[in-house]
């Protein structure tokens, strides 16, 4: 057990305590950066109490990771399906104060006309989820598809708009603070109106291209250009804010910006409530945070690494964009450098497989070299389906940076990096610290609540 400092006061789960309880717990782990967090009760976003029910917004709402997850919830709260891919189902997560799976409710944004059914119909013939499961569940995914609201696209490529069915306001003439203000009224109606203590929102839209704008790192100055029109914002960034703003929990799930700016994490901190991304951790460069530190603690040479990914879902046809994959091998492509504290050669490729559908195969090729200089290859083959992956990793998200926020958590939760390709907060991509530090979050909170 990491040591720390014993609480202030003891933790109040009440949401109608109007006093902050100072209980600034600071522990030594693994990876310091990771275990610093103020069990400081918010109103903005209050601890779960019983029969209290929590909306999880889903950004991309008619894709296929955030179907797969409408579903998966669905299945969950009729005991339908069994809780494997959870990790906020493992025995060491269990001490946690986490919404139950039966009081989730989810609705959204997305650019494309509402169409949860018809993408699970979709799915089950891709062989991604079992037939009879959407049988099952037929109305609580109608009853979901009639809580999305048209979104935004601003920055988001021409790949992206293209798909769009819902009408895309004019970036030129539209000003940035007219969309967050949209969007903020669709999250505090979506409240309001299915009675509940609040809100998570989680990015698992399409990959945007990079974004290399240059932008004021406070965020007065930055709130002042959201005035301007033509001002240029991605709208993983204009959800954040929306989100942020009405002192809500955002994660970012994709690669796109996001929270990833110092004047949106200025703001975070300001509204005292929290973040997390980017880039949901899910295969090939999972299996490279896992093998990478192998080959370091060996004392063995990575000479090259390279990686060929094939998939055919909407993901694959937005990446086969050179804008837009560019984002996405940028995040995969960094965690090799930071864990064998060298640069081999790397490559890799993303290709688009129409007939793939939500499978996806990852060729990876390894060249190194051992004792006495002998050159030796590793090679492995993931296949996956990408949505039942992501999915359940989504649903954790949700319910654990839920517990970070009515912690008093506030800015990035660089705890929650075992989740991302490009955790931020942290350079560590080793995957089994990363895990030992969400654990020793996890246990620091569990103490924090018993004190």
């Amino acid at each position: 057990m990491p040591e720390r400092r014993p609480c202030v006061n003891e933790l109040s789960h009440s949401p109608l305590a109007p006093e902050n309880l100072a209980c600034d717990n600071r522990y030594k782990g693994t990876t310091e950066a990771f275990l610093v967090f103020a069990c400081t009760n918010q109103q903005a976003h209050t601890a779960p109490m019983a029969n209290e029910k929590l909306g999880i917004w889903l950004v991309g709402a008619c894709g296929n990771v955030a179907t797969t997850a409408t579903l998966g919830l669905v299945a969950l709260h009729k005991r339908l399906a069994p809780t494997l891919g959870l990790v906020s189902e493992l025995p060491e997560f269990s001490q946690l104060p986490l919404v139950p799976w039966d009081q989730l409710v989810i609705g959204g944004h997305d650019i494309r006309k509402p169409q949860v059914l018809s993408t699970a119909t979709r799915l089950t013939e891709e062989r991604v989820v079992p037939r009879e499961l959407l049988d099952q569940c037929h109305d609580e995914l109608l009853a979901a598809e009639s809580r999305i609201r048209p979104g935004v696209a601003n920055q988001s490529g021409e790949a992206i708009r293209q798909i769009a069915d819902v009408h895309l306001p004019d970036e030129q003439s539209t000003t940035p603070r007219e969309l967050i203000e949209r969007l903020k009224g669709d999250l505090k109606e979506f409240v309001a109106q299915n009675r509940l203590r609040g809100a998570v929102v989680v990015n698992v839209a399409s990959t945007e291209p990079l974004f290399d704008a240059e932008l004021p790192t406070s965020w007065p100055e930055f709130a002042m250009l959201l005035d301007r029109p033509g001002t240029l914002v991605a709208a993983s960034t204009i959800y954040a804010i929306a989100a942020l703003e009405l002192g809500l929990p955002f994660v970012n799930f994709t690669p796109s910006v996001g929270a990833a700016l110092p004047a949106v994490e200025d703001l975070a901190k300001r509204k005292k409530t929290c973040h997390a991304g980017q880039d949901g951790k899910t295969g090939e460069t999972l299996m490279k945070t896992v093998l990478a530190p192998m080959f370091a603690q060996r004392h063995l040479k990575v000479q090259s690494w390279v990686g060929h990914n094939i998939f055919g879902n909407l993901d694959g046809r937005i990446l086969d964009n050179p804008a837009n994959r560019e984002s996405k091998v940028a995040t995969k492509d960094r965690v090799l450098a930071n864990t064998l504290g060298y640069d081999p050669q790397t490559l890799v490729s993303i290709e688009f497989i129409e007939s793939m559908g939500d499978w996806k195969t990852a060729w990876d090729h390894v060249h190194f070299r051992g004792f006495l200089g002998t050159f030796m290859t590793l090679q492995f083959t993931w296949q996956g389906c990408d949505s039942a992956l992501a999915a359940p990793l989504v649903l954790d998200l949700a319910r654990l940076i839920d517990v970070a926020a009515s912690q008093g958590q506030t800015g990035v939760v660089a705890a929650f990096a075992p989740f991302f390709k490009r955790p931020l907060g942290t350079s560590e991509h080793d995957f089994s610290k990363q895990h030992r530090a969400l654990v020793e979050w996890a246990d620091a909170i569990t103490d924090c609540a018993n004190d």
